[in-house]
């Protein structure tokens, strides 16, 4: 189900109507094909997920940890002892729209780490999930499937139109949801709950909904790449652009 672009943005970019939906099944296998090449070619993930990873920590090293994953967001970092005082820590790169790929920890601890974060690349992380201009028009329990909204189909603070896309990452306070289905007439989105590690949660009504956006240079790669697949039949490595090359992910 997962794709970095969405199945409306392909129907876009092949100029294709709205509503012809007679494609879909090629469309969103060649879609599925692309993130997948992108996401190994890089050896990263462009859709964030929440997760605790064990890290090896090396006292040679004199502090320094090289993370095996790119962090986007980091919340706690635990030795055999506990958890480890944020003002220990230091992520590098510093900037916070950018993930970090080191973390240093002064008065080093000893063993294996557990570091929990927010995980996957992004270049403009802090502007990442846009408002979507909805909110939750009644409450959500924690097993609920659909969300009850007031428009489905009308734009987001950004001006995208439609707000809501099958694909589409969101995100309900701590919560990630990704939409399956939408029903425009009734204003109700399908969604799978507690999404890339996160918790299914109860919500009140009222609260804001948001909607994650990819990098855009990775999006238009994806639907390029898509376009390759449908028009050749099978995605030739040789055409992969320079871009894929200089973000691939050094692993040491």
């Amino acid at each position: 189900m997962y794709t970095i672009a969405s199945l409306h943005e392909l129907r876009r970019h092949l100029t294709l109507a709205p509503n012809d939906t007679s494609a879909d099944v090629d469309l969103l296998r060649s879609l599925q094909e692309a993130s997948h090449t992108i996401e190994s070619t890089t050896q990263r993930r462009y859709c964030p997920r929440l997760a605790t990873l064990l890290v090896e920590y090396d006292p040679a090293e004199r502090g320094e940890i090289i993370l095996p994953d790119d962090l986007l967001e980091l919340r706690t970092v635990s030795d055999q002892s506990g958890e480890i005082a944020t003002r220990r820590i230091r992520r590098l790169p510093q900037a916070a729209d950018q993930p970090a790929s080191i973390l240093q920890i002064r008065e080093g601890s000893v063993g294996a780490l557990r570091i929990r974060g927010i995980w996957g690349w992004h270049d403009r992380w802090t502007t990442a999930w846009r408002r979507s201009g909805e909110k939750l028009a009644s409450k959500l329990n924690a097993n609920d499937k659909t969300l009850k909204i007031a428009d489905a189909a009308g734009k987001d603070a950004s001006g995208a139109s439609p707000r809501f896309q099958v694909g589409h990452l969101l995100r309900i306070a701590d919560e990630y949801l990704r939409i399956i289905d939408i029903d425009s007439a009734g204003s109700r989105l399908t969604v799978l709950r507690g999404m890339n590690g996160t918790t299914a949660s109860a919500h009140p009504s009222g609260l804001g909904i948001e909607i994650y956006a990819p990098p855009p240079a990775i999006v238009d790669l994806c639907l390029r790449y898509a376009d390759l697949l449908l028009r050749s039949g099978g995605f030739v490595h040789d055409e992969a652009p320079e871009l894929l090359l200089r973000l691939r992910r050094v692993r040491l």
